[in-house]
């Protein structure tokens, strides 16, 4: 029986995300986020926050839209599935960690607002991005000016 691997996180960008590409030129962005819980101790009536900290992976367009739009302190929202990745270390201890593979990510606007800029749309194998032309955009349909979007 498969299992559901989904969560979704809403907390602050710890460190402004690092975007790198593979041998493949695939885009890949990592940031870590730090999610806050905040109650009220019963007994006490105090205050009580504990924060646990996750290290987000983006790939694809993402990773550059992430990596072009997230800085250190801003507060999103992530949705995606975790995933263990195991290594082994220089000195030969075997290695492994827990990270967030993103889905999704937005900004909480909860305290906030935001403008969004939509992108053109990219297709599989079209470059696009950070330093590489995007793909053409398509000629609006007859009934649509030129300056107006088809849909």
């Amino acid at each position: 029986m498969p299992t559901d691997n989904t969560v979704v996180l809403v907390g602050n960008v710890t460190r402004d995300p690092e975007l790198r590409f593979t041998n493949t030129g695939q885009a890949t962005a990592t940031f870590g986020l730090a999610v806050n819980r905040r109650w009220q101790n019963r007994q006490t009536q105090e205050w009580e926050e504990a924060t646990s900290f996750f290290d987000v992976v983006c790939w694809r367009e993402m990773a550059e839209n992430v990596s072009e739009s997230l800085t250190r302190g801003a507060r999103v929202m992530v949705a995606g599935r975790l995933e263990q990745r195991t290594w082994e270390s220089q000195d030969g201890d075997r290695r492994s960690k827990i990270e967030v593979i993103a889905d999704e990510v937005g900004p909480s606007l909860r305290w906030a607002t935001a403008q969004v800029t939509k992108n053109d749309r990219r297709g599989p194998g079209d470059a696009g991005g950070r330093g590489r032309p995007a793909a053409p955009r398509p000629e609006p349909a007859a009934d649509y000016a030129a300056d107006e979007e088809p849909f």
